[in-house]
């Protein structure tokens, strides 16, 4: 949240999917509330999370708190002093008691379910809400939300680029999928791959250079055979002075400056259609749909490298435009 102070002055931030006692986007916020010069803090949850708070026939209801700045004598907001109410339904951020909460804010900070990310993304985007949430970094290639960092509607946030990050999960998730944990007082984590910040908020990073230090060659730089681009494995080896179009990971967006590059397009079902990448060829097609079976890849384009079929993972499609340093 450092990355945005500036931008949260005077405003109402929601957080809604929050259960304010347990919730450490609600102690950030409120402890931060004055400095950051906040309007309004507003959380909500689906259901509740604490059941020790409420008596018996009140542990399914979720529930909302409002804080609007320091109550008289106190020193560290808690969440039971301030004042805890219950919603009239379950929570959910689709239900209309939510969307008319989501109306009263200027900015949504969440940690939303990533699996309902393209229904939670496209509501916040079609009220018009700033927002600066958790996803999966695979999301941003959902038909329904690549178009938007396609637009540079949604980048990702500076403070996350790699490794797992870990989070708390309810006394009933079954530790078996993940790498997990439970620490000394019984409570459990998972850790989980690939997480993002998805913001549609500016901050320096994205207007950050990437420099180019590979030297072009046809031999290092293999083309698709339903696409003209060229391959690159890693985002540190995209070449220099390379006029063509470039395919590159997804993690590429971690790197991404609007000013510098042009997303054209992304190899992977519909959304590489429509940006021209053509239907395989039988003998290359054969070969995916074996792979896939194994999970080994997700990607429209392939090369063909020593004649050997090669189906990288999903590419992002790039275009250089002119740096600012040759401006």
């Amino acid at each position: 949240m450092r990355h945005y102070r500036d931008h949260f002055n005077g405003k109402v931030v929601y957080c809604n999917c929050d259960d304010p006692t347990v919730s450490n986007f609600f102690k950030y916020f409120s402890l931060k509330f004055a400095d950051l010069g906040l309007k309004k803090l507003i959380t909500t949850c689906y259901k509740n999370q604490n059941p020790d708070l409420f008596s018996a026939h009140d542990t399914e209801r979720a529930i909302k708190l409002e804080y609007d700045g320091f109550r008289e004598g106190d020193h560290v907001p808690n969440a039971e002093d301030i004042g805890i109410t219950h919603l009239k339904g379950d929570g959910d951020f689709r239900s209309q008691e939510g969307i008319d909460i989501l109306k009263q804010a200027d900015i949504v900070v969440t940690n939303p379910p990533f699996s309902l990310f393209r229904e939670y993304v496209n509501q916040l985007v079609e009220h018009g809400k700033s927002f600066i949430v958790l996803g999966n970094v695979n999301a941003l290639k959902y038909r329904d939300v690549f178009p938007h960092f396609m637009a540079d509607r949604l980048w990702l946030g500076p403070s996350i680029s790699s490794g797992d990050r870990e989070f708390g999960v309810p006394d009933d998730y079954p530790l078996e999928a993940a790498p997990c944990q439970v620490d000394a007082d019984g409570n459990k984590f998972i850790r989980v791959k690939g997480v993002r910040w998805f913001a549609n908020i500016d901050h320096e990073k994205h207007h950050e250079d990437l420099i180019p230090y590979e030297r072009y060659t046809s031999e290092k730089y293999p083309k698709y055979e339903n696409f003209d681009a060229i391959n690159v494995d890693w985002t540190k080896n995209i070449p220099e002075a390379y006029d063509g179009v470039t395919g590159v990971p997804i993690t590429f967006m971690d790197k991404y400056n609007p000013d510098q590059f042009e997303i054209l397009g992304i190899g992977i079902a519909g959304l590489g259609v429509s940006a021209g990448v053509k239907p395989y060829k039988p003998e290359p097609k054969h070969y995916r749909k074996t792979v896939q079976k194994r999970g080994a890849v997700d990607g429209d384009l392939y090369m063909l490298v020593d004649g050997e079929v090669k189906v990288p993972y999903s590419r992002i499609l790039i275009g250089a435009r002119k740096t600012s340093h040759e401006n």
